[in-house]
């Protein structure tokens, strides 16, 4: 196939994303709404620079905050014809760099990278006197992280922690955390290691005080993107600031209504800033929301528009059909709500919606149990994001040998034939066990492999004509490893909404929608509490087309009912009357118009008829109410029927596609 002309780069995009992609030069900043194909709009600037040659491919790096989305970006850029460009993590740059100019520089090799600082962290409380717990370790930690990461030093951090209204952590006093933050540096020079704050800090150190490494760099690097610029930390805008060295060819990319880690150093000031930093800059607003229905969208900018905070960043505009209306439901406890969801979501599955385009987030990963328990006790898989990574899964690892020693024997067959029979030496089998579990979730993973060999090939050949090799698909997963691009797995995704950033799904459950989860509770300044709205925007936002939000009035059977639904959806929510006063508020056959009337009747008389053939009362089949729901709202789809109070999910298999038919017919 041949390689893609300027032209037909910029004949696939829409006028606001053409305009980014012909802005070649700096600086340049683009205000991307959720869904608004942001990656589409810079991949594409790139490629047509690359191809009207007005960048070297290995001129440009482009930037971004996870390995998954740098990876997307740079198979997006081969796909486009713009090999060599690099497109990496601030991390990951500034790693490669730090490593090749460190033996010039200092000698010998880059000390060995500590993961986790626990453990010094640790060790540096008990320096300064401390008895801490795990929990304590882990909030120090996070606040070392935040204090370097927002450039504030030891003997600074008490007056600019007090400035930011930064909450003691773990109760301990600014004094001794400045005491702690000074003996775990120590304690690191002790043990010659680094974290990942020091990679940054060391790098923009080495470029500023050796202008050869700075000359040379800037001589590699010429053109600069930066994706998600609303989450950028003030190191890493002075790392970025190294690499520019006054330069002023910058794109930046963000969505002020996505920044969700204030708490972790991130500001959105850089972004919002940027046309007073380059009043020339070019702004572009992509505000075309090609991800969700017009229902998600209404909600998502009503949300925003509630404080103005649209005015900084974009109104969207949906480009998708109307969809089904979101769901609000209030339900007595979390075991309930649990419980409701479950049925829900397998009610949605028995439609045909696929269980991996289903997710359910929530605040804070403790409210992830009773919904394991609620999805297992239906037989329904999930896996849970932030659990173990994919690639590292002991059967994964198992077949990806085993496909490196199929890529090396000769063979005519297809790549997916090939491919499941390397499987097959991992325990893959046609069909899946009937056992749920770890040996459900092992055979999930080895299908995810097969399912994205398929899908391999079939790309291969849509853009070349001949289909992949063996050795291609071995490739291509050793670079989605090196990425952590997991291949989907069959099953609903339990995810804590900070986790699910950058992700979307057919179908979104939103749980825990009340005061004191959303927002949480630890939010006790404005700003906490608009980053709270933010946040739930986010969350709504992953929704193609189903949208959820439900919250619990007790917290257990029995206790209660002191919850409240979250203040930011109040304009939104129905009344969450007690149950009793819905039941009686509910509409019955005598409030149905004409054609609602003409439509009860004839579901009466097909409940009727089914109740006679199964020797069973009426009500058995369906109650009353819930045929005058369906005869005002007439459902048109398994999905749209599965919201109806009273129909489950044994019903729907029962007697959907036949109530169907009798909306149809009448």
């Amino acid at each position: 196939m041949a390689a893609m002309s300027a032209e037909q780069i910029l004949d696939a995009l829409d006028p606001e994303q053409r305009e980014v992609a012909s802005a070649l030069h700096g600086p340049v900043c683009v205000l991307a709404g959720a869904g608004t194909g942001k990656t589409r709009a810079i991949t594409h600037r790139i490629a047509y620079g690359v191809r009207v040659g007005a960048y070297n491919p290995q001129s440009v790096l482009a930037v971004t905050f996870t390995a998954r989305a740098a990876g997307e970006m740079r198979q997006r850029l081969r796909g486009l014809g713009a090999e060599g460009v690099q497109a990496r993590t601030f991390h990951a740059a500034a790693l490669r760099q730090l490593s090749y100019f460190w033996p010039q520089v200092v000698g010998g090799q880059v000390p060995q990278l500590v993961e986790q600082k626990a453990q010094l962290v640790g060790r540096a409380a008990r320096a300064a006197g401390l008895s801490v717990d795990r929990l304590a370790v882990r909030d120090l930690a996070s606040e070392i992280e935040w204090a370097k990461v927002s450039l504030v030093a030891a003997e600074d951090y008490v007056q600019v922690a007090a400035s930011h209204n930064r909450p003691a952590p773990a109760g301990i006093e600014r004094v001794l955390v400045a005491d702690v933050m000074r003996a775990y540096e120590d304690a690191k020079t002790d043990a010659v290691v680094l974290d990942f704050e020091d990679i940054l800090l060391l790098l923009a150190d080495m470029i500023g005080r050796h202008h050869e490494v700075g000359d040379q760099i800037r001589r590699q690097y010429k053109h600069f993107v930066v994706d998600e610029y609303q989450d950028v930390s003030p190191l890493q805008q002075y790392v970025l600031d190294q690499w520019l060295g006054g330069r002023r060819e910058l794109c930046v990319v963000g969505d002020p209504a996505q920044t969700i880690y204030s708490f972790a150093g991130a500001s959105p000031e850089h972004l919002l800033g940027f046309g007073r930093r380059y009043e020339d800059a070019t702004v572009v607003r992509l505000v075309r929301d090609y991800r969700s229905t017009p229902q998600v969208v209404s909600l998502a900018n009503g949300l925003m528009q509630q404080r103005g905070s649209v005015q900084t960043g974009v109104e969207l505009v949906a480009q998708r059909p109307s969809g089904p209306a979101t769901g609000y439901t209030a339900y007595a406890d979390d075991g309930a709500e649990a419980a409701g969801v479950a049925d829900k979501i397998e009610a949605l599955i028995s439609s045909g919606v696929p269980a991996r385009e289903i997710a359910i987030l929530y605040r804070t990963n403790s409210q992830s149990e009773e919904l394991e328990d609620a999805l297992a006790t239906r037989g329904i898989g999930y896996l849970i994001r932030g659990g173990q990574r994919f690639f590292d899964r002991d059967e994964v690892k198992r077949a990806i040998v085993l496909l490196r020693g199929a890529a090396v024997a000769p063979s005519d067959d297809a790549l997916g034939v090939r491919v499941r029979e390397a499987l097959g030496g991992a325990g893959w089998t046609e069909e899946p066990p009937t056992a749920r579990g770890a040996v459900r979730e092992r055979w999930d993973s080895l299908q995810a492999l097969a399912e994205l060999g398929d899908t391999f090939d079939a790309e291969a050949l849509a853009a070349t004509g001949e289909p992949a090799t063996m050795r291609d698909f071995v490739e291509h997963l050793a670079e989605r490893a090196s990425a952590q691009h997991a291949p989907a797995v069959e099953g609903v995704t339990l995810s804590t909404i900070h986790a699910a950033k950058g992700l979307e799904w057919d179908a979104v459950f939103l749980v825990g929608m009340s005061e004191g989860l959303m927002p949480i509770s630890l939010a006790e300044t404005d700003d906490a509490v608009e980053e709270e709205r933010r946040l739930l925007y986010v969350g709504i936002t992953r929704a193609r087309e189903h949208l959820n939000l439900s919250f619990a009035r007790a917290r257990r059977e029995g206790g209660k009912a002191t919850r409240k639904r979250t203040r930011f959806l109040e304009r939104w929510w129905p009344d969450a009357r007690p149950a009793q006063r819905q039941r009686q508020s509910k509409a019955t056959a005598h409030d149905l118009d004409a054609d609602a009337a003409q439509l009860f009747d004839a579901l009466k008389a097909w409940r009727l008829e089914r109740a006679k053939e199964n020797s069973k009362p009426a009500f058995t089949v369906l109650v009353d109410t819930s045929l005058v729901t369906i005869a005002q709202h007439r459902p048109q789809t398994l999905g749209e029927l599965a919201k109806v109070h009273g129909v489950g999910a044994s019903k729907l298999e029962s007697y959907g596609a036949e109530i169907l038919r009798v909306i149809a017919e009448n």
